[in-house]
């Protein structure tokens, strides 16, 4: 009766997610608790769960609240904006150099954790280049979405966030063995870059010929120039005020600082970022107002986060302590083939990414983890290794995925269809998937 009751509350939650019929807080909240008191649990008992439950997020939710507060201070000062800028200049022209940068500028971007603030700063800098050289948007879309996914594995990011508070494991140590799964995600980005922009430029050739490609890139060139000269006049008095180009190398030394805090786990994650916040803000800010209106500006990204983690931890509270998730796992023990247990993790892995189209963000790490773990456990498969394969499996399929509101801004800046960037991306970014998948397992991260 318990495992009905649990995979029940677990399936209403995943359903309500999909049809975005309610917030995520509130299918994490009441479900459960509805559960509980058909399962025959009183307030007193589900209180306690609860406490449990809190007491498990609580570090992940703290350290979202000021990771994305402090890395949205050094996006408004400026602190990544020499170097995109620097980037795009190198690259303007040459199509190979374009496809590479639009990879190297979309995981600075992704620093911050924000998918939307990625697509904010890259597409509008690239796509008139792309214009110019007649080079696919398609390609812009899926070399931004490969490159912010695969840096989308950074601790305050919501994957490892969401992860962490499932398995109440720090958040930094279960980073630390991705760090290596990363950079070689980013190399194979960056091959992929590569090899799909010397396609490109095959098919810019065969279709415009040389002396085309040549007027297109000059024109590319002359536009960028263009845009460099006139790029004062393009942002808004608000947005000049807040960068501090001044400031620009001890913003970086400050950043330095909180991600070697962060990597040495000397202190907790949440408080080496309340440092950096406290130190940065009011350097680069030193009126109250203004501090006052920068932590307003991003208290919205960081509140929204921070309320999700704990309504999972409220879910995951319940869920453990009622013991519907040993339940759900004895039974799928029970029922399973034999042959297929040991590797349910890698199966479910290897599909990430089409789960990534049917599944939230929030139903993949919150209702389906729980449930693959639990039953992976009862296989003799650690815990890690279950949380491992999903995060790689699933997380290159991000950002191609229509349930992720950051896509539909990307689609919306860019002016491109959903259907069309799915068929374009998904084989590339599945592939991807499985490629670090299977490097991860003979690394043993997995």
């Amino acid at each position: 009766m318990l495992s009905l009751i649990g995979f029940a509350t677990i399936l209403i939650i995943v359903i309500l997610l999909i049809k975005e019929k309610v917030s995520p807080v509130i299918a994490m909240v009441l479900i459960p608790l509805l559960g509980a008191f058909i399962a025959g649990f009183g307030f007193g008992e589900i209180g306690e769960y609860f406490n449990q439950g809190i007491e498990q997020v609580i570090d992940v939710a703290i350290m979202f609240i000021f990771a994305i507060l402090f890395f949205g201070i050094m996006q408004d000062a400026g602190l990544f904006d020499p170097l995109i800028n620097k980037m795009i200049v190198l690259s303007k022209g040459n199509i190979i150099a374009v496809s590479v940068a639009t990879v190297l500028i979309a995981a600075v971007a992704q620093l911050d954790g924000s998918g939307a603030s990625t697509f904010l700063i890259t597409i509008p800098a690239m796509l008139p280049l792309y214009k110019r050289l007649n080079m696919n948007p398609y390609l812009l879309l899926l070399l931004i979405a490969g490159s912010a996914s695969i840096m989308n594995m950074v601790p305050w990011a919501g994957p490892l966030g969401r992860s962490s508070s499932v398995l109440s494991v720090d958040v930094t140590e279960l980073w630390y063995p991705l760090i290596s799964i990363q950079v070689i995600g980013m190399v194979l980005m960056i091959g992929i870059a590569v090899f799909l922009g010397y396609r490109e430029k095959r098919r810019i050739k065969e279709q415009f010929g040389n002396q085309g490609a040549a007027v297109a890139s000059a024109a590319a060139l002359e536009e960028t120039a263009e845009a460099t000269d006139t790029e004062g006049e393009q942002f808004s008095e608000a947005e000049n005020t807040l960068a501090r180009p001044k400031l620009i190398w001890v913003n970086a030394i400050i950043a330095i600082g909180v991600v070697a805090l962060l990597v040495s786990g000397i202190i907790p994650a949440g408080f080496a970022f309340m440092i950096g916040l406290s130190i940065a803000l009011p350097i680069n800010y030193p009126k109250l107002k203004d501090q006052t209106e920068r932590i307003k500006a991003h208290a919205s990204n960081a509140l929204t986060m921070a309320t999700i983690i704990l309504a999972a931890g409220s879910f995951l509270g319940i869920l453990t302590g009622t013991g519907m998730l040993d339940a759900i796992a004895e039974d799928g023990v029970s029922v399973m083939p034999e042959a297929v247990g040991p590797y349910l993790h890698l199966v479910i892995g290897a599909l990430g990414v089409p789960f990534d189209l049917l599944l939230s963000t929030d139903a993949y790490y919150f209702a389906l983890l729980p449930v693959v773990e639990q039953i992976a456990s009862g296989f003799g498969t650690g815990s890690l290794s279950t949380v491992y394969a999903m995060i790689i499996g699933n997380i290159v399929g991000t950002f191609v995925s229509p349930l992720a509101p950051a896509v539909w801004l990307a689609l919306g800046l860019s002016g491109l269809e959903m259907g069309r960037h799915i068929k374009y991306s998904l084989p590339w970014l599945w592939g991807l998937s499985i490629v670090l998948l299977v490097i991860a397992v003979l690394i043993g991260v997995v």
